[in-house]
């Protein structure tokens, strides 16, 4: 069901009088699986229809397991439930559901092996217990349990001393795929026998369960449930399965025992263009934003969420939510908001520079979409094979001198736009032959008061974090260590330590072990950029030191050597201290251990130079967490 959102119209800060509002009204979009063929907005139906049939034609081939192979949001929960509404028109053709996200560990076989269990009547439950009772004659407990069995219990209570029976010790546990297959076939053997009753047992989310969950899980199908009468169907990422995902510990012969589990996988196809063209229009009219999306919009939403109908549903409600409560955008129109989160969203580099260039003192990156645009312009001048029209050759040179650039090169027009875009920042040269992302930089400076959109984006008007592809269950059960930090070169803005400062990615919460043996020097001119990252590495355990400029750095290192050095480039109106600043270090030999280099701009004259003094650039606080996590294991003594 969708969620409607109204708010009263809101009033411009700036004028006083009621302003160009963004909120619909809109509505929310939910994200159950779709169960309805009615519903079926990818297409998806066809192939329900044919697993359908299979399942049903393959009685006789029981027990097997089908899994329904997909990533994260890619609709593997959506396929599953069309399947099981197509089996409710089979004949004697009965489904259980089970999600194995709701168990834990060994919890998780008893979980299914009861959910199978409830779905026979109580007949065939209370004369599996009488036979297991039967069969125990010699057992202190029998008499209690035929009591039991001879009671007025309902189905629940039924399979509940089926369960105590059947696990009470390892003897017990070899019986219970013997007694299992013996209701099994009790359940299955109709009248007329003909068709035998089928019972299609549907497991999902299980590539988001703990390795513990997800080998109790496999051992509740293949050791207990593998029984005539029986099919499962397990939606699962397969490649999370793997011994190089979540089961990375497994032996080699928990390796092909887990290889047995699957006899045939269904791996669902990724939408078509016009398919997912569809689908992209379908959620813009629910929400009510379908007017603010052009075909170039359409096209990126689609491809650059790799057609991912999740990611396009949470994408969608980003917009909705963003439009609806956040009042910087009371001022401007909804289109505004749509392209704004866009660029966030699929180009997270570039939007850290568009959102920090004001905050970046002396960072030289000033206007980056101004700067982009000019380039566009420049790089065509210096392509065509004609001469730069006179009108023009004004523009060509006064963005080569900004750059430090003579005006001719030696190599000719090819030179010098070969050295232009080394001072430019690494992704200009993809960017400027990306028509959905030139569309959405002209789209967004054609907005009426983008300038005003703009300056409020470069002072450090909050956005909410990017929407990312979930991370499945089995990284985030990783140690911190082994797993890739959150977010990492993605943006990261308005995360839980404030606002983005200077175009760099908002530091992630560092959750790690305390980092007790680890002492930073931090290089900044200007300190508190760096807030989030310094105060979630102290918090940590970490030992971080600030210095201002490089002197105070060469004082600091007088004293003591740090376990990682951190700086930023340009300061005391140097654009180069800091890479020349390490050199000194180097060449004095002073300091010969790890150094990162933290940045807003990072372009290929200054990764390389870096790379030549041994030292990483980024602009990602994330990145930046997963250098000090490696500095932590280098420094950490023995046990």
């Amino acid at each position: 069901m969708s969620t409607s959102a109204p708010l009263p119209p809101p009033v411009s800060p700036l004028t006083g009088t009621p302003a160009p509002s963004p909120r619909g009204p809109f509505v929310l979009l939910n994200d159950e699986p779709v169960a309805e063929s009615g519903a079926d907005l990818l297409g998806v139906g066809r192939a329900a229809r044919q697993l359908a049939g299979l399942l049903v034609a393959s009685r006789a081939s029981t027990p097997f397991t089908l899994a329904v192979d997909a990533g994260w949001g890619m609709g593997k929960s959506s396929l599953m439930r069309l399947v099981d509404a197509e089996l409710a028109h089979a004949p004697e053709v009965h489904t259980v559901w089970y999600n194995a996200w709701t168990s834990q560990g060994a919890d998780a076989l008893e979980g299914l092996i009861k959910s199978v269990l409830m779905r026979f009547d109580r007949r065939v439950l209370r004369r599996a217990l009488q036979r297991i009772s039967e069969r125990r004659a010699l057992l202190r407990a029998v008499r209690a349990v035929t009591t039991v069995a001879a009671g007025p219990l309902g189905a629940a209570g039924l399979v509940d001393e089926l369960w105590k029976t059947l696990s009470v010790n390892s003897q017990a546990r070899n019986e219970m795929r013997g007694a299992i297959g013996e209701l099994v076939q009790e359940w299955s053997q109709t009248d007329d026998f003909r068709p035998r009753r089928l019972l299609v047992v549907f497991i999902d989310d299980l590539d988001r369960c703990p390795e513990e969950t997800v080998l109790a899980v496999c051992e509740a199908v293949k050791v207990y449930l593998d029984v005539p009468g029986l099919e499962f169907v397990i939606g699962c990422d397969r490649s999370a399965l793997a011994p190089n995902g979540l089961l990375r510990d497994l032996s080699p012969a928990a390796s092909a025992f887990m290889e047995k589990i699957f006899q045939t996988s269904y791996r669902i196809p990724v939408a078509d263009q016009q398919g997912v063209r569809a689908y992209i229009d379908w959620c813009a009219r629910t929400v009510g934003i379908d007017q603010l999306l052009d075909e170039r919009l359409t096209t990126m939403l689609a491809e650059r969420s790799a057609r991912n109908p999740r990611r396009i549903k949470r994408l969608v409600n980003g917009f909705v939510l963003e439009a609806t409560l956040n009042p910087m955008w009371d001022d401007f129109a909804p289109e505004a908001v749509v392209r704004t989160l866009l660029l966030q969203y699929f180009y997270p580099d570039f939007y850290r520079m568009v959102a920090g260039a004001a905050g970046a003192a002396g960072s030289g990156a000033g206007d980056v979409i101004a700067e982009f645009r000019t380039y566009r312009e420049v790089r065509r001048l210096l392509r065509t094979p004609d001469p730069i029209p006179v009108a023009e050759l004004p523009v060509v040179t006064r963005f080569l001198r900004e750059h430090d650039l003579p005006e001719q090169d030696a190599d000719g027009r090819d030179g010098t736009l070969s050295r232009l875009e080394r001072q430019l920042p690494s992704g200009f040269p993809e960017m400027v032959r990306d028509q959905e992302f030139t569309s959405l930089i002209d789209g967004l400076v054609a907005l009426p008061r983008s300038e005003e959109l703009l300056r409020r984006l470069r002072e450090g008007a909050e956005l909410p974090a990017a929407v990312e592809p979930e991370p499945a269950a089995y990284v985030q059960s990783l140690p911190t260590r082994a797993q890739p930090p959150a977010g990492a070169y993605g943006a990261m803005p308005a995360g839980p330590y404030g606002a983005v400062p200077s175009g760099r990615a908002a530091a992630p919460r560092v959750d790690v072990a305390p980092l007790r043996y680890v002492r930073i020097l931090w290089v900044d001119d200007h300190p508190r950029n760096n807030e989030s990252l310094v105060n979630a590495f102290r918090a940590a355990g970490a030992v971080v030191r600030i210095a201002e400029d490089s002197a105070a750095a060469d004082a600091a290192l007088a004293v003591e050597r740090p376990t990682l050095i951190v700086s930023d480039i340009e300061r005391d109106g140097n654009p180069r201290e800091g890479l020349e600043h390490l050199a000194r270090l180097r060449r004095d030999g002073r300091y010969d251990g790890p150094f990162v280099f933290y940045a807003g701009r990072v372009t290929p004259e200054r990764s390389a130079v870096a790379k030549e003094l041994g030292a990483h650039l980024t602009s990602s606080g994330p990145e930046i967490e997963r250098l000090v996590l490696r500095a932590a294991d280098a420094e950490r003594p023995l046990p």
